[in-house]
C-alpha cells in the first residue's frame, strides 16, 4: 500500500473533526419542515439533468483527474438481489470528490449521501443536494426526527453512502473510528452494508507536475455485510460496526490489527503515527 503521508492538509485533533472552511451561510433551518429528501417536481427535474451531465462529462474527468481504478464492481452484481431491496455503503473519506467515485461505482443506482450541515448552507449547497445529499441537522429534535424518517424512506429500496469516519481527511492514509450511524441504520431497517475503501497508488512524475497530486486513488468495494440477528440491538450495531471497519481496512491495504485506530469512535484523538513518536505500524488496540 502507498502512503502519501502528506502534511499539507491541518488535520484537526479530534479524528471527526472538519477542517474544510465554509464561506457562506444559506441560512437553511434543518428542523422538522427541511425537506430532507425533496421529491418537489422541480428539484427532481434539476437532479435528472445532473445524472445526465454525471454520466456523460463528470464521472470520466473526475476519474481521469484522480487516477481512479475502481475494484470489486463484481459484488455488486454477484449480490444484486440482496442489494436491490435497499443497502447502506461505508467507506472512508480522503477526497472532495471521493463521492463522485462511489456514485461512478453503483451506477445505474442513485444513491444519497449524509453529509455535513454547514456543506449544505454553504458555497456548494445546490450542488451537493442534488448529487444525493442529505444533511444530518445537530441542533432539532424534530429536525431529527424528519431526517431519521427520510432515511428510512431512502432505504425502502433505496441506497445510502455514509462516511463512517464522520468527516474528511484528504489523502490520509489509516481508517479512522467509524461512529455508529451506518450499522445503526443498517440493523434499524434490515439492510447490508456494502464496504468500501479509498487506498492510493503513487502518482507518475508527469502527474505529480501538472496536478501536484501526491496520489493517484483505487477504489475497491467489498461483499455486503449483515448484521448478527442473534445479538441484542445495541451489540448488534457495535459488532456490525467493527466488522465493516475491519473489512475497509482490509480494502484499503492494512492488517485491521496494525491500523493505528481502534474501530468505533470515542472522541479519539488524531494519531501522528508517521512521527518518531510513533513510527510507521505504530499499533493500537483493536
Amino acid at each position: 500500500m502507498f502512503d502519501p503521508m502528506t502534511n499539507k492538509f491541518p488535520y484537526p485533533e479530534r479524528t471527526d473533526g472538519h477542517y474544510i472552511k465554509v464561506g457562506m451561510d444559506r441560512g437553511y433551518v434543518f428542523d422538522g419542515e427541511y425537506p430532507y429528501v425533496d421529491k418537489s417536481r422541480g428539484f427532481r427535474f434539476k437532479r435528472f439533468w445532473v445524472r445526465v451531465l454525471l454520466r456523460l462529462v463528470v464521472f470520466p474527468m473526475i476519474s481521469i483527474r484522480l487516477g481512479l481504478k475502481i475494484q470489486g464492481k463484481k459484488n455488486l452484481k454477484k449480490y444484486k438481489d440482496l442489494l436491490a431491496s435497499g443497502a447502506v455503503s461505508c467507506s472512508n473519506h480522503v477526497h472532495m470528490c471521493d463521492y463522485i467515485a462511489v456514485m461512478n461505482a453503483v451506477k445505474p443506482v442513485k444513491p444519497y449521501v449524509l453529509v455535513w450541515d454547514k456543506n449544505v448552507n454553504g458555497e456548494s449547497g445546490p450542488l451537493v443536494r442534488l448529487v444525493g445529499g442529505v444533511p444530518i441537522p445537530t441542533n432539532s429534535l424534530a429536525g431529527a426526527n424528519a431526517y431519521l424518517k427520510a432515511v428510512g424512506d431512502i432505504l425502502d429500496g433505496g441506497w445510502l453512502h455514509v462516511y463512517g469516519e464522520g468527516s474528511m481527511w484528504e489523502y490520509y492514509a489509516p481508517i479512522r473510528p467509524f461512529k455508529k450511524g451506518a450499522a445503526y441504520f443498517a440493523c434499524k431497517h434490515g439492510k447490508p452494508i456494502v464496504p468500501m475503501a479509498f487506498s492510493y497508488r503513487k502518482p507518475s512524475a508527469l502527474r505529480k507536475k501538472l496536478f501536484g497530486q501526491a496520489a493517484c486513488f483505487t477504489l475497491s468495494i467489498g461483499e455486503p455485510i449483515t448484521a448478527d440477528e442473534t445479538l441484542k440491538f445495541n451489540e448488534r450495531v457495535d459488532d456490525l460496526t467493527r466488522r465493516v471497519h475491519a473489512e475497509v481496512c482490509r480494502l484499503a491495504g492494512i492488517d485491521p490489527t496494525e491500523n493505528v485506530y481502534g474501530a468505533v469512535f470515542r472522541d479519539d484523538a488524531r494519531v501522528d503515527y508517521y512521527t518518531s513518536e510513533y513510527g510507521v505500524g505504530y499499533k493500537k488496540s483493536y
